[in-house]
């Protein structure tokens, strides 16, 4: 209980960073006044509509996720819907129901908190509880449920017929495609204070990268959940307890058989996908994640300013601050460019190659905290109060 106490504690300073009011009345660290940017890039919405309650004041990173004609989308309000990618119409919409004495207790608020995550024809959500619940993407029907330890905050996973999960107690749970039921799971002990959040585990080949709190990153075998290698990616320091937080909370992402991954006061690294081999890294501090495409990576730190480095040794190429304290989400790539959204609501796209803007939109009046969707030449943009829209350039 201490520990859940101290994570949701944690979780609200670290959503009004750059709009907390001091003693004195005045904003300590203010959020960067938009300026005026010279548009070379137009942007067109195709669709939006809203789609319920969204994720609302929880902070909870429920991205949608795109499964070839049809995307999911879920708010915390028991409701999952699958929406038409080229109009965003309703193509069945899906309640999670509660039933005493089931898996669900009618005295339980329960709602779901992760995902939704996709695959081998089988769309999957997580609840507070650490309920699982497996759903056909065509109908929308139930599959299964399961129960794991404790809350889920990430995506779950299904590959090779295992369903991958992660909970907020530093577990991973290996469960059956075909019933949920219980195959293995990897314990890692959680520090006493983390964000409130966890690392969406990824899959290559028959591999699982996952990070912790804590400030370690692993890669398990799919079929067993038996340890392959482990790396320490940021060691805590400092004399106290928020000092010391060095979590991995954004998922990491492999490309070219390297592993990136960046820590909350910590460091971004690259490793060997094979061996967990630190190949290099440096100081930077993230909570909310980091892209890669062609030679570079791009990645959010947590006073919202931009970068671009080199992939394949560390080395800066450029910096944007002109969204400092924006809360910005970690960008996602499109073509020549990068999208992000803020807390006011507003994406920014900006060149990938010289860290310029070059186009600006507003989604809605609330923040947007979790990162653009990219599919094809589409960007699906999602707000904290449901609004989920298509934009297209040109």
């Amino acid at each position: 209980m201490l520990y859940r106490t101290l994570v949701i504690l944690f979780s609200i300073f670290l959503s009004s960073c750059g709009s907390w009011i001091g003693e004195d009345e005045e904003i300590v660290d203010p959020p960067a006044e938009l300026q005026d940017i010279q548009t070379s890039l137009e942007v067109m919405e195709q669709w939006d509509r809203n789609t319920g309650k969204g994720a609302d004041d929880e902070y909870l990173l429920l991205s949608p996720i795109i499964d070839g004609e049809r995307i999911f989308v879920v708010d915390t309000n028991r409701k999952l819907l699958a929406l038409n990618t080229s109009n965003g119409r309703n193509i069945w919409t899906y309640n999670l129901k509660i039933a005493s004495g089931g898996f669900f207790s009618s005295a339980d608020k329960v709602f779901i908190t992760g995902g939704p995550g996709l695959g081998e024809g089988s769309v999957l959500i997580g609840t507070n509880q650490g309920d699982v619940v497996a759903l056909d993407p065509e109908s929308g029907e139930e599959q299964w449920r399961s129960k794991v330890s404790s809350e889920i905050l990430s995506a779950p996973l299904k590959v090779n017929n295992i369903v991958i999960v992660r909970t907020l107690d530093g577990r991973i749970f290996g469960l059956s495609g075909n019933n949920g039921r219980r195959l293995w799971t990897y314990e890692k002990i959680a520090p006493t204070l983390s964000l409130r959040g966890t690392s969406t585990p990824v899959i290559d080949g028959e591999m699982i990268i996952t990070g912790f709190d804590g400030g370690n990153l692993a890669a398990l075998d799919i079929s067993s959940g038996r340890l392959i290698w482990e790396s320490s990616i940021a060691t805590p320091s400092g004399r106290s307890e928020l000092e010391r937080l060095v979590d991995i909370d954004s998922s990491p992402v492999i490309s070219g058989g390297i592993v990136y991954v960046v820590t909350y006061q910590g460091q971004l690294a690259a490793l060997s996908l094979d061996t967990g081999q630190t190949l290099w890294n440096r100081q930077i501090s993230s909570h909310v994640g980091l892209s890669v495409n062609d030679d570079s990576i791009y990645i959010t730190d947590d006073k919202s300013n931009l970068w671009a480095f080199d992939r394949y040794n560390g080395g800066s190429i450029w910096k944007q601050d002109g969204l400092i304290n924006r809360q910005v989400t970690a960008p996602a790539v499109i073509g020549n460019y990068l999208v992000v959204g803020d807390f006011e609501g507003y994406l920014h796209w900006i060149d990938k190659h010289t860290g310029a803007f070059v186009a600006r939109e507003r989604l809605s009046r609330n923040r947007i905290i979790t990162s653009p969707v990219i599919s094809g030449e589409i960007v699906y943009a999602f707000s904290s109060d449901g609004e989920l829209a298509a934009f297209t350039y040109q």
